[in-house]
């Protein structure tokens, strides 16, 4: 008998072998063992030990270390191809209006209308069940979380809620909160961590005007599955009129979703404005954030050991990229990747010590606020000290 099996077995390997993963499917990692050559037009590019992947291009796109990327001027669009390693500053157009001091406890940006539960009393949670049944009540309320919850699932938030933690470690472990069809919601000062299984530690489905605020969310890091958990933070389903500003994103596969899927234009387009500023996202492997569709503004945020990809615009999104930090960011900045529509970029005045981008388009966004930037030089300090929970609240 076994000289029948063996054969067989010999068979399926070199099948196996032969066979050629499709356009942006896994090629290589830990324990891998399903192809690891890709189809035409795109390459095995390596993301860390556990995860490889078939993005577009060849593996000799990568331009020397020291070149710098150019940024055209706003309104154009431009479709060369290129890929660079920055190993130092890297600034290619003036200084934009409003660098400065940004102050730290100050709603700008998209979600700028934001008000929450307003002045209403506030109200102190802690329990689980206490805090489901605080933000599923109707009309204004300010919620405060006290101490760490575990276990609570995935809590709904209603319209004109304000949630506020209680110094520095109070919050949700085995659990979080989704923003479902609501308007007029204010998250600040609180811990995520480790979501429900295949689940987001805060999802924004169909919401307006929400603001993220001096949060920090993290799981267990680049370790297990990729997809034992979802993101971070996702905003999806036209949501729109957002702010995420002063966190501290860490220590997982899948930062943050602007848009769920390449087939919902209909839905999506037109909305997905969102604002993100002041943030860290260190040890996160892709989705810094990536966007569909919508409209990005990044500015002063810190990026640091992120293997896969970081600001990822797609399927026609516009994301406008200044006054950042990257630090160990492979594409840092990229507009062809995942998806088979390219989206838009303009960068300027971003700090890169050992990261690449890859801008095919470069498109325009001049943000309808005032707002204030820090050096890109001073954003990781800055962050570090301001960013996260226990500051504000």
């Amino acid at each position: 008998m076994r000289n029948f099996i063996l054969p067989a077995a010999v068979l399926a390997l070199m099948s196996s072998a032969n066979a050629q993963q499709t356009a942006y499917g896994q090629c290589g990692g830990a324990s891998w063992t399903g192809a690891t050559t890709c189809v035409s037009g795109f390459y095995c590019q390596y993301s860390n030990e556990w995860y490889s992947q078939c993005v577009a291009g060849t593996a000799s796109t990568t331009a020397a270390a020291g070149t710098t990327s150019s940024t055209a001027a706003a309104g154009t669009t431009t479709t060369t191809r290129t890929t660079t390693l920055a190993t130092s500053t890297t600034s290619t157009t003036a200084a934009a209006a409003g660098t400065g001091t940004a102050k730290v406890d100050e709603l700008v940006g998209y979600g700028r209308a934001a008000t929450g539960g307003g002045s209403a009393a506030a109200t102190t949670v802690t329990s689980c069940s206490a805090l489901e049944s605080a933000v599923a009540a109707s009309g204004a309320k300010v919620i405060k979380v006290s101490g760490l919850l575990s276990g609570c699932g995935i809590i709904d938030i209603e319209s004109t809620k304000t949630i506020l933690g209680v110094g520095s470690n109070s919050g949700l472990t085995n659990g979080g909160f989704r923003i479902k069809d609501a308007d007029n919601v204010i998250i600040r000062n609180m811990v995520f961590k480790i979501p429900p299984a295949s689940g987001d530690l805060v999802a924004l489905d169909g919401a307006t005007n929400v603001w993220i605020d001096h949060c920090d969310f993290s799981t267990v890091g680049l370790t297990g599955g990729k997809d034992d958990y979802d993101g971070l933070l996702d905003i999806t389903h036209a949501s729109n009129l957002v702010t995420v500003s002063w966190n501290k994103f860490h220590d997982h596969w899948k930062g943050s979703l602007v848009g769920h899927s390449d087939s919902n234009a209909s839905e999506d387009t037109g909305y997905l404005k969102v604002t993100y500023h002041h943030n860290s996202w260190i040890n996160i492997n892709s989705r810094l954030p990536s966007l569909r569709f919508g409209t990005g503004h990044i500015y002063s945020s810190y990026f640091e050991d992120c293997p896969t990809s970081g600001i990822n615009s797609r399927m026609g999104a516009q994301v406008l990229v200044e006054n950042n930090n990257f630090n160990s960011v492979q594409l840092a900045i990229v507009t062809d990747l995942d998806s088979d529509d390219e989206g838009y970029a303009v960068q300027r005045n971003n700090v890169f010590t050992d990261s690449t981008t890859r801008i095919t388009q470069t498109g325009s966004l001049t943000p309808p606020y005032t707002y204030t930037m820090d050096a890109a030089a001073s954003v990781p300090a800055i962050v570090a000290a301001y960013a996260g929970t226990g500051i504000v609240g």
